[in-house]
């Protein structure tokens, strides 16, 4: 989570609001007066020390403002602490985060301001003025000096207001709160519980009630918590934290390796253009001053401070070692930054009263009480420099259940220990070891690398030797789950079926946690990119794609998809098939329980569907797909290439076997007639069709012919190949007289005629001026879509004459009145 973009907005909020609140009888606020200290802070006063003095003086609040920290960056968080029934957030959850500074003002009176880091630039520098002249940040709050502390060196301000009203600081977003539907603070139902001061940092918690506001949640969207009208109490945690002083060195974001990031503009006299600085997110690993040398030479050394992460308490005994394990696993990829013991997993010290799992300086895998399957890493990090300040991991109870059925649908039919509605212990605790392992990656500031698993071939997965060696994907930060390649003949253990971390997630922590002492970021940016030149080149399992597109029928990058698996996806379906035929012979006997309705085998049968529906997601994105590799300029080789003919051809040959043709071993009335009653059209019929829409998309037909005019034809699966290999295979009736057509048969074909209509009717005029669609006008595909219906619409024509089955005879005559009217232009009617 960033700590600056949202404080854009907070900046012209505030701008604006000031604008148009000028008024000429606007009056200024009067001058605090202020009173001895100790009429402040009596000798009644509950006084903690810290980073700040803070002072509980009756029922008021008031902490020490030191005026060597006036300036200084600090970082507000809201945390929930305890919540109300009902509500989709958990306790430990951050709810909102802001980056301030209090700054003296006139009057005895301290401004808050929130940092925006948006520009860079020298003060020696001419252009520094301009830059500070359009840069300025937002004062957000202004707070009353209610003496000056003892000693004369800071200011004693008054908290209280501060922290239990609504503001942008301490108080809620807007947007959470209109998630929560929740309205005002009910101050006579709201009070302090606590404030306690450390070196670093503030920890304040109180309880606030609120009154419900706002609509109900719409269809899907989270529900409100359950409580009566009077209002919704919750537990609420506020930190104050102190930012260094000096900010960690920021590191080079190179897009080649995978990190979240941050940036900000930088000015300087001698630019041509603004240069834009790029840097990682990363938590803070530096060797202990005495073992520098040993670590420049290559020996491993234990970190200034290692990374620790503490075990909820409220996680269930049995699961804590392996939540533990999937931390620890990490310390095998920091050993190539150089560093050993550098990441710590270990249970919360429940009878340690000086420590608080509230403290925003601990780092805790939460486990939340969750109906919902949820499992996220959270990063607040410092802007100037990208170091991870507070992190923490949210668990949830239900995870286990998607753990399962992910496990069960993919890997039981190769892993008899998965072939039951409850693991063993031991099965469920590596599932939950791999998912910890994974979040803990992206606490560390990685991200998803789609691209990892693409590296494997696919037949090495189900290799035992092999797989169990190297595992199934060179990244944990892959999303994938288990490997669904592997046969029962295989008898590939645990290492070779779930995933672990690999050689790029060792690759990656070398690149963002190797320790070099240069403090200047364009020097140690040149180092670092000669790391990547000498890593990457001709090493694919390093290579590198994020997330780029959001709709997952049609990826960017088809080798960088989510739970793709290996380096032949069409290969890897079809072994995946095998095991689902297996899967639903024994779905049933698999899914039994004591008192079961056919609960389980419903929910077993519809994730099923829904993972045939994925693996044909897979198949079809292979068709006009172009692989992308990211490279700079002294890489050899193209950044893009186009998945290779022969694949394309494969991927729609699987499509007319496996989509297109009948799946009868998913429509097994056996199993179907013990939960599914037969009064609307089945999934499966819904998929077939979703892949036919996919596989003749005009914007896939589109790329195929653009990249027909860049890549000789031997590279190129042309539009007129694959409309041929599409109708040959879905009509391939039409080459046997008299034969009969299922129904299924006939939806399928129903489906290529309305999307070849479709296609008939696009492609005819251009489309409107400033329509995202493209241009299909100006290309050959009109003309091949409509050789391709007109040859469909005379076989049609020909086979309805000799046909004795009068459901097939009644559907071939439909077809080519359907295509008819759509080649004379009569569609409409």
């Amino acid at each position: 989570m960033k700590l600056r973009r949202d404080l854009l907005t907070v900046a012209m909020v505030v701008l604006t609001g000031s604008v148009f609140a000028q008024d000429s009888t606007a009056k200024k606020s009067e001058p605090t007066k202020l009173k001895p200290y100790s009429e402040v802070i009596t000798n009644k006063a509950v006084s903690s020390f810290g980073l700040f003095a803070v002072h509980k003086v009756g029922d008021k609040y008031f902490l020490e403002m030191p005026d060597s920290l006036l300036g200084r960056e600090l970082l507000f968080t809201t945390r929930f602490s305890k919540v109300a029934t009902g509500s989709p957030a958990y306790g430990g959850e951050v709810v909102n985060n802001i980056n301030v500074s209090f700054e003296k003002a006139e009057d005895n009176k301290l401004y808050v301001r929130a940092n925006t880091h948006v520009a860079e630039v020298a003060q020696n520098q001419a252009i520094a003025r301009a830059v500070n002249n359009s840069t300025i940040d937002p004062i957000i709050m202004v707070m009353d000096v209610k003496a000056r502390s003892k000693s004369n060196d800071g200011s004693v301000i008054d908290i209280t207001d501060f922290i239990m009203k609504d503001n942008l600081v301490t108080g809620f977003s807007s947007e959470a709160k209109k998630s929560l539907r929740l309205s005002a603070v009910a101050a006579d139902r709201s009070y302090f519980l606590s404030a306690n001061a450390y070196p670093q940092n503030v920890e304040i918690k109180t309880v606030k009630t609120f009154s419900m506001g706002g609509a109900a949640p719409a269809p899907g969207e989270p529900a409100a918590p359950t409580s009566p009208s009077a209002g919704v109490t919750m537990e609420m945690s506020n930190s104050i934290m102190l930012l260094s002083k000096t900010p960690m060195n920021a590191r080079y974001a190179d897009p080649r390796v995978g990190y979240f990031t941050e940036s900000f503009n930088v000015f300087s006299d001698a630019q041509q253009k603004v240069e834009v600085k790029n840097f990682i997110v990363r938590q803070r690993l530096e060797p202990k001053s005495e073992d520098l040398e040993n670590y420049k030479k290559g020996v491993l050394v234990e970190p200034r401070n290692p990374i620790v992460y503490y075990v909820d308490p409220a996680t269930p005994k049995q699961w804590r070692q392996y939540i533990i394990a999937g931390i620890n696993d990490w310390n095998e990829a920091f050993k190539e930054a150089g560093f050993k013991n550098a990441i710590v997993g270990k249970e919360w010290p429940e009878n340690d009263t000086t420590m608080d799992i509230d403290d925003a300086r601990w780092k805790v895998v939460r486990y939340f009480p969750s109906s919902n399957a949820t499992a996220y890493a959270q990063r607040l990090y410092d802007p100037r420099s990208g170091e991870v300040l507070q992190t923490y991991i949210g668990w949830s109870h239900s995870n286990m259940q998607s753990l399962h059925d992910w496990y069960f649908i993919q890997a039981a039919a190769a892993d008899p220990r998965g072939r039951s509605v409850k693991f063993s212990e031991e099965l469920m605790g590596a599932l939950i070891r791999a998912e910890i392992s994974k979040q803990v990656g992206y606490s560390l500031g990685l991200k998803t690398n789609l691209a990892a698993s693409s590296s494997v071939p696919t037949e090495k997965l189900r290799d035992k030797a092999w797989v169990e060696a190297n595992g199934i994907t060179p990244s944990i930060l892959d999303y994938v789950h288990y490997n669904y390649v592997a046969q029962p003949s295989d008898k590939i253990g645990t290492l070779g079926m779930v995933p672990r971390i690999g050689a790029y997630d060792k690759w990656a922590i070398k690149y963002g946690y190797t320790y070099t002492g240069i403090s200047d970021f364009e020097a140690e940016k040149t180092k670092v990119q000669g790391w990547i030149a000498k890593a990457v080149n001709n090493n694919p399992s390093l290579r590198f794609q994020a997330e780029t597109n959001i709709n997952l029928n049609d990826p960017a990058d088809p080798s960088a998809q989510t739970e793709d698996l290996g380096d032949n996806v069409v290969l890897s379906s079809q072994y995946s098939l095998s095991n689902m035929k297996l899967l639903t012979a024994n779905l049933l006997q698999w899914t039994k329980e004591d008192m079961d309705m056919y609960d389980n085998a419903a929910i077993a049968y519809d994730n099923m569907i829904d993972w045939w529906g994925i693996l044909n997601r897979h198949v079809f994105s292979q068709v006009s797909g172009v692989k992308t590799s990211i490279k700079s300029v002294e890489q050899e080789g193209d950044v893009y290439t186009p998945i290779s003919k022969a694949t394309q051809k494969q991927a729609v040959a699987y499509l007319n076997r496996e989509v297109f043709q009948t799946p009868t071993w998913l429509l097994n009335p056996t199993v179907l007639n013990k939960f599914a009653k037969p009064v609307k059209r089945d999934k499966v019929a819904r998929f077939q069709e979703e892949a036919m829409y996919q596989i003749m998309n005009p914007n896939r037909l589109y790329r195929l012919y653009t990249q027909a005019m860049r890549y000789s034809k031997d590279k190129v699966y042309s539009v007129d190949e694959l409309l041929t290999d599409i109708r040959t295979g879905v009509w391939s009736e039409l080459k046997s007289p008299n034969a009969v057509i299922s129904s299924n048969r006939r939806g399928i074909q129903k489906s290529w005629i309305e999307n070849t209509c479709m296609l008939i009717r696009v492609s005819a005029t251009a489309p409107e001026a400033g329509s995202a669609a493209n241009d299909l006008s100006t290309t050959d595909i009109p003309a091949v879509v409509r050789a391709q219906a007109t040859l469909v619409m005379q076989q049609c024509k020909t086979a309805a004459a000799t046909s004795t089955d009068p459901l097939t005879q009644a559907h071939l005559k439909y077809a080519y009145e359907k295509l008819n009217k759509a080649l004379t232009g009569d569609s409409k009617k």
